[in-house]
């Protein structure tokens, strides 16, 4: 079992999207960087981040969130949001 916690820039990607697009842009960027820096395909996020990232609405997601992921025996990965 691997758990690390990151925290993820979503400001660099985010930016350069079309403003009504921007959201859920950021909620497939995080599961993309997962995917990269846990080396599985098998990606879950929980509901607190889609939340976090959504909390002010489609046009201005949040620019950073800091995630705390864990990879089980199976390769199956979690992400929660951490508390700040």
């Amino acid at each position: 079992m691997i758990e690390r916690i990151y925290t993820i820039n979503v400001r660099k990607k985010v930016v350069k999207t079309a403003r009504y697009k921007r959201a859920k842009k950021a909620v497939k960027l995080v599961r993309e960087f997962l995917m990269r820096h846990m080396k599985s395909k098998d990606v879950k996020i929980d509901k607190e981040i889609n939340e976090k990232i959504w909390s002010r609405g489609i046009k201005n997601p949040v620019t950073r969130i800091k995630v705390r992921a864990i990879k089980d025996d199976a390769g199956k990965v979690t992400a929660t949001l951490l508390k700040e």
